[in-house]
């Protein structure tokens, strides 16, 4: 296996879903236009912060144990379609779920090939 190819599949899930708890992010900074006041504001980020606080979670458990991230992330991709019910539209799954499938794809890869990979 080529150095970059190593790098690649250890690097790549981890670097997407930093890059997702980022762009979940982006969905907690609607609390700042609700009108609420300085505590009640910070109370609604932190609800609003509380998926990005799972998949962090989740990351610092398949930083170290690959299988776990694959496992996890898939059950998370499939929780968010199962809980939101056919309520929004395609493209909404496909962006909030498919992130999830593509790591916890590159974390099972990661593990399979775990041998080559870690060097």
């Amino acid at each position: 296996m080529s150095e970059s190819l190593r790098q690649f599949l250890f690097w790549a899930p981890r670097g997407i879903t930093i890059a997702f708890i980022l762009f979940l992010g982006l969905f907690a900074l609607d609390v700042f236009g609700e009108g609420h006041g300085f505590w009640g504001t910070l109370v609604a980020l932190a609800m609003h912060l509380i998926p990005n606080l799972i998949v962090l979670a989740i990351l610092i458990l398949a930083w170290r144990w690959e299988w776990t991230g694959a496992l996890l992330f898939f059950g998370l991709g499939v929780f968010y379609i199962a809980w939101s019910g056919g309520r929004f539209p395609f493209i909404t799954y496909l962006t909030i779920s498919g992130p999830l499938f593509l790591v916890s794809l590159l974390f099972l890869v990661g593990w399979l090939f775990r041998d080559q990979i870690r060097v």
